[in-house]
């Protein structure tokens, strides 16, 4: 996998590739082997000895016959890192055809085995960590340190994975009637999917599969086109850890394999993390099909800053939280609004951010990566000049950055919006940047209403040192996921990721028992196994002159 980086990586940068480690040489590279490949045909191999991001279908590593390809750009440099097929009907077809014929013998094998493959899968992750944190800088663009907490906490749904068996337990009822008991199970779907964006290219699909497969379903997966490699990776990693094949297959493409993955009649549900355009059109298409659908959408995540919290601390968790992975994830804090006006956090607000290094993601020090495309940038850029036209303040503007030895780089700089009005464009659009727009209000009455008067209720935070205050905003506030004194309160997985209103539509959110849930059908079994006394002469209840009797 050294060879891999040393394909990609810009000429100026390669004397820093020693930070990351070998690259998992097992891994990715062709012509490897592993103890642990009981069911996996072959390893999957190197983007840098082929050129191209790999399928999987049914165990086997291939490389499309498509002729339609989509370039895998570095956005620190816009070299091209690999490219990606847009598969072909035929080959989608062999995907859901594989997954198909994997989950009856899947499904009948025990929980405690498929528990296991979870736990050789954590341990081949935590090996490999530094080799998938590198292709996610080299592919996204994020920090190696945020890289790694893309993986982490991926990481922490398998480990959820490890222990599924008390989530996937039934009911019992003993004497619903005489001799009569009910119970009820779980039971796995079938085939189901999963359809990823480019902001998680590691943490994403590992909320989707492992959940899925150790409740005993099969799975087909479609990365992002835009980062695709950390998930074929993780596929290997998944095989080597036991998972047969057909269990998890990867398909590659855009929308026309959105549409085929939500059509298709063999696929029973559709995870979906990503936009609200592509959200609501994947709810519905899909729903519309039979599917058991969770979507997961944008967000507009609101801090709210009380006049009593600690102004360094605070502005240290804004930035942060705002401007940490270049402001690409949907729980980032992009707007802050301040009770009583933002008075003494400006200035501070100001001097944190702009201390904030901005440049490519392996570098050290870097705390700022760039974002996934040029066209990202230019639209992040015309909702900071759309906010100024409109009549906020900027106070730090990150436009037009240019970072020495990444000139052609998609970068953004730390920018901050004050005066914001709720009417404005930067503040109604998730703008996905490092900008962090501020309103003002003078009560937190009227703080809540205006964050509940939003479209959007993925995640919020509040600042104070006052419970009362914490109490009553997390009773009141109409968003899904709530930190108290905590920027992104992102649930740990044993609890379920829960945003709501705009930002997500279906009944059963993602990992922990909801998780469960949306991965498995509830079947309830009443039995009748009456001694012969009992049988005699004795009727169902409420039925007493109806029937025979029993």
């Amino acid at each position: 996998m050294l060879r891999l980086l040393t394909a990609v990586l810009p000429e100026a940068s390669r004397a820093t590739r020693a930070q990351y480690g070998p690259m998992g040489s097992r891994l990715l590279c062709a012509g490897s082997a592993s103890p642990n490949r009981a069911f996996a045909s072959q390893p999957a191999p190197s983007p840098a000895e082929s050129g191209t991001t790999k399928m999987l279908i049914n165990g086997e590593f291939r490389d499309s016959e498509t002729s339609d390809w989509v370039e895998v750009k570095n956005p620190a440099t816009q070299e091209v890192v690999s490219r990606m097929p847009i598969i072909t009907n035929k080959e989608f077809e062999e995907a859901v055809q594989a997954a198909k014929d994997a989950f009856p013998a899947w499904k009948r094998t025990p929980v405690p085995h498929r528990q296991r493959v979870m736990f050789k899968f954590q341990q081949l992750i935590r090996e490999n960590m530094d080799s998938l944190a590198a292709n996610i800088t080299q592919e996204q663009g994020k920090t190696l340190a945020d890289a790694k907490g893309d993986v982490f906490r991926g990481l922490e749904v398998v480990e959820y994975s490890c222990n599924l068996a008390p989530d996937l337990m039934g009911e019992y009822i003993e004497g619903v009637s005489t001799g009569m008991d009910t119970y009820s199970i779980k039971q796995p779907l079938g085939v189901c999917a999963g359809i990823c964006p480019f902001n998680f290219p590691a943490m994403i699909p590992l909320w989707m599969f492992p959940v899925a497969v150790t409740a005993g379903n099969t799975f087909v997966l479609k990365p992002s086109e835009k980062d695709p490699g950390a998930a074929v990776m993780l596929a290997d990693l998944a095989q080597q850890a036991g998972l047969p094949k057909g269990v998890l297959n990867i398909v590659h493409g855009t929308k026309d394999v959105v549409n085929n993955i939500l059509d298709h009649p063999d696929i029973k549900a559709v995870s979906f993390v990503g936009s609200n355009a592509a959200g609501r059109y994947i709810s519905d298409r899909a729903s519309a099909n039979g599917k058991r659908v969770q979507a997961n959408k944008g967000a507009k995540n609101h801090a709210v800053i009380m006049p009593d919290a600690n102004p360094e601390a605070t502005a240290s968790a804004l930035v942060g939280a705002s401007m940490g992975a270049a402001g690409q994830r949907c729980m980032a804090i992009s707007a802050a609004v301040f009770v009583g006006g933002i008075g003494k956090y400006k200035e501070v607000l100001i001097s944190k951010a702009k201390n904030l290094k901005v440049s490519a993601g392996h570098e050290p020090g870097t705390d700022v990566g760039p974002v996934i495309t040029r066209e990202s940038k230019k639209r992040v850029e015309d909702l900071i000049e759309s906010g100024i036209k409109q009549g906020a303040q900027c106070d730090l503007d990150g436009r037009g950055i240019k970072v020495q030895d990444y000139e052609d780089g998609n970068f953004v700089g730390p920018t901050l919006l004050t005066n914001v009005k709720p009417d404005m464009d930067c503040y109604n659009e998730e703008i996905f940047g490092p900008v962090l727009v501020c309103l003002e209000a003078n009560t937190l009455d009227e703080a809540i209403a205006l964050v509940n008067a939003n479209p959007h209720g993925n995640g919020t935070a509040i600042f104070t040192k006052s419970g009362p205050a914490a109490r009553k905003y997390q009773n009141e506030i109409e968003v899904g996921m709530v930190g108290v004194n905590v920027p992104i309160p992102v649930p740990l997985p044993f609890f379920s990721f829960t945003g709501w209103r705009g930002s997500f539509d279906g009944d059963l959110h993602m990992y922990g028992k909801a998780g469960v849930q949306f991965f498995t059908n509830t079947k309830t079994v009443t039995t009748n196994w009456k001694s012969a006394d009992e049988a005699i002469g004795t009727k169902a209840p409420g039925l007493a002159g109806v029937g025979t009797d029993l």
